[in-house]
């Protein structure tokens, strides 16, 4: 185990080293311009070379869940939508209908569905005949609210990670804790390249490994929900800041009577950076934000009840919009 996780390590390193160098060479770079804050060209292949790392930890591990590699086989295709999308710029429906495509498949055709979204003592949400349009629609929604949060380095890899481990703390199964590191590993060596520790080739994840993250995350919390019996609440305390911020920038874009699916400097984490100067600051807030969120659930659940941890999961979400309005910045 040891000799495969030394393996594994070295591997994502040379990947990612690999990926930027042919990624530069290819001219696969996302161009600075106003709205980012980067100032030179940057390859964004981030995402294919995570993609494949974990692709070759399925081959090395036998022990996980083959509906766990499915996940992870089916997300080269998203990531691949996404790599697409960064070369040639995809409008909205286009980049959508690509989506659904491998996303329908694990839902329909692999039973990676949502049946129900928790029992909550007074009663239970049983989803019956909407359980596959709600489950597509949830997926879709959660895969791109985690592109939302790709704008800083280093944001969308660090509140990544604090899913994952939130995740390895819910779930007891040494396996899926297993499955759980083997996720976490290349997505932390990403970011001695994203902030080019060491004078690493800098890295983006660009849109294919946004996309990627969020069709993995969506679907291992589909399985968990599912296999590993944890309450539904609870996962979505796990990714409460990728909800709330993705619910509340569309509300206040629809309120401004502003395209909801335009780029924009509206989101967090540049809100946050442009009042801290700091981009250390602004990942450590939101990390944390995000951590908070979920120990606040999790401990009204113990201690109250399910019903009473859902009750403030909407509560907080508007506490959230309320604080969002006030410093949104209009595009």
């Amino acid at each position: 185990m040891y000799y495969i996780f030394f393996t594994y390590v070295l591997l994502s390193f040379f990947l990612f080293f690999l990926c930027a160098k042919i990624s530069y060479s290819l001219n696969l770079l996302d161009l600075p311009n106003k709205r980012k804050i980067h100032s030179k060209a940057t390859a964004y292949t981030g995402g294919i070379a995570i993609i494949l790392i974990m692709l070759f930890a399925l081959q090395a591990l036998e022990i996980f869940d083959k509906r766990l590699g499915l996940i992870l086989s089916i997300g080269f295709l998203v990531c691949m939508v996404g790599l697409i999308d960064d070369k040639y710029h995809l409008n909205i429906g286009s980049k959508l209908s690509l989506q659904i495509i491998p996303i329908f498949y694990l839902i329909v055709f692999e039973n990676f569905s949502l049946n129900q979204i928790g029992d909550y003592n007074f009663f239970k949400l049983e989803l019956g005949s909407f359980a596959i349009p709600f489950t597509l629609l949830s997926v879709l929604f959660l895969t791109n609210s985690f592109n939302y949060f790709d704008g800083i380095d280093g944001t969308l890899s660090i509140v990544t990670i604090s899913v994952l481990v939130i995740l390895y703390f819910l779930v007891l199964d040494q396996n899926f804790r297993i499955f759980l590191i083997m996720l976490t590993i290349p997505i932390t060596i990403f970011l001695f390249f994203n902030f080019s520790f060491f004078n690493f080739p800098k890295l983006f994840l660009g849109d294919s490994g946004s996309l990627l993250l969020g069709f993995i995350i969506s679907f291992i919390l589909i399985y968990v929900a599912n296999y590993k019996s944890i309450h539904p609440i609870l996962l979505a305390w796990s990714i409460s800041i990728f909800v709330y911020e993705f619910l509340s920038i569309n509300f206040i874009r629809l309120k401004n009577k502003q395209n909801i699916f335009g780029a924009g400097q509206d989101h967090l984490h540049h809100i946050l950076y442009k009042k801290t100067k700091s981009i250390f600051l602004t990942n450590f807030f939101i990390t944390l934000v995000n951590i908070l969120l979920f120990l606040i659930g999790y401990y009204t659940y113990l201690i109250i009840n399910p019903f009473a941890s859902l009750i403030l999961f909407i509560v907080l979400f508007f506490v959230f919009l309320f604080l969002r309005k006030l410093y949104s910045i209009k595009i």
